[in-house]
């Protein structure tokens, strides 16, 4: 479905968003995302399709656009291989050689599986990146255990060393007891069972965990609990103290530790509004950020990209869409705002 025919059914939308509270619930309608399965899918076709508009007199780049945002991951990945099957040619090198700049960018994360992408966004965020806290906490904390895992996998087969290897050489004190216990997915499960016991304990150790050497307190805590739970002890906190957990985070802590403690305290609290949050520090930098704006819409196209544009409108009364139009220029314009899919009025 394009975004023209999309602007439709804008009411419908708007809706569901406001009688379901979107920014608080996770699979209300089956997915939250904005990228579903394209019903129409024909694979010959859309190879034929991407083949004319990389082959044909100057490269189609709206065909192109149109083809990939149009699909689902896993459809994407059956273009591929029935590209390379029935020209032996690699879809992702074809379509490399013929763009360039920050839609060549959009064209390889959709075209890479998700676990390759995470993989090479952790790998440049520790080797290259002087902010390694944010993306490594943002990938980290916010995939599930099952794509953790993967993308983990991956990066060991791609670089030839554990993740936690290279966490460990490039991170030091808390930032890194952060990522490694992060990294190793030990969260606990949701259970339906409120244990207002530990809630109370959690409470009382964070309260205590003040002093010198008790950083162990907060990683254990923060990175075991499941989030339900967290939220209880965030608020239980804020109760017992007169003020936000948060607060008592920027007292205690300084720099690269700080942020990745804020950064995890928003993803446990409300993570659409978390990344709502860091697409719009995104698009208020003099040149947007196109690698953030990238890596969010196209791994939570299919998530629940429905409820940060809630998320987005609400706190900065402007939607993401129309944010994306002003800001955005050149190719990758349609791309991105193709992912994000529609207004919210």
């Amino acid at each position: 479905m394009s975004v023209t025919s999309e602007k439709t059914g804008l009411s419908l939308t708007q809706e569901i968003l406001s009688h379901l509270g979107l920014a608080n619930k996770t699979a209300a309608w089956g997915t939250l995302g904005t990228l579903r399965t394209f019903l129409s899918f024909s694979v010959d076709k859309d190879v034929q399709r991407l083949l004319r508009a990389i082959t044909g007199q100057g490269v189609d780049r709206t065909a192109i656009v149109d083809v990939l945002t149009n699909r689902s991951r896993e459809q994407r990945q059956l273009i591929s291989r029935a590209f390379q099957e029935r020209t032996q040619q690699d879809l992702l090198k074809s379509l490399q050689a013929a763009l360039s700049g920050n839609l060549e960018r959009i064209v390889v994360a959709l075209l890479r599986p998700a676990a390759h992408f995470d993989a090479q966004e952790l790998r440049t965020a520790l080797k290259d990146s002087g902010s390694a806290e944010d993306v490594v906490v943002e990938i980290l904390a916010t995939r599930t255990p099952a794509q953790l895992q993967e993308c983990l996998a991956v990066y060991k087969h791609d670089f030839q060393v554990e993740a936690e290897e290279d966490i460990k050489s490039e991170t030091s004190g808390t930032l890194r007891a952060l990522l490694l216990a992060l990294a190793k997915g030990g969260r606990e499960s949701y259970s339906e069972i409120i244990d207002y016991n530990l809630a109370e304990q959690d409470v009382q150790a964070l309260k205590q965990a003040e002093g010198p050497s008790t950083e162990g307190t907060w990683v254990l805590i923060l990175t075991q609990r499941n989030p339900e739970h967290l939220v209880r002890v965030f608020d239980q906190y804020q109760r017992c103290t007169g003020h936000e957990l948060e607060h008592t985070v920027r007292n205690r802590f300084h720099g690269d530790a700080q942020m990745a403690l804020l950064s995890l305290a928003s993803v446990i609290r409300n993570t659409a509004l978390y990344f709502a949050d860091k697409l719009h520090q995104a698009l208020q930098e003099t040149e947007p950020n196109y690698r953030v704006l990238i890596r969010i819409l196209i791994s939570r196209s299919e998530t629940d990209l429905l409820s940060i544009r809630a998320e987005f409108k609400k706190k900065f009364g402007k939607s993401l869409y129309s944010s994306l139009q002003d800001a955005v220029k050149g190719d990758c314009q349609l791309a991105l705002l193709t992912l994000c899919r529609a207004e919210d009025l």
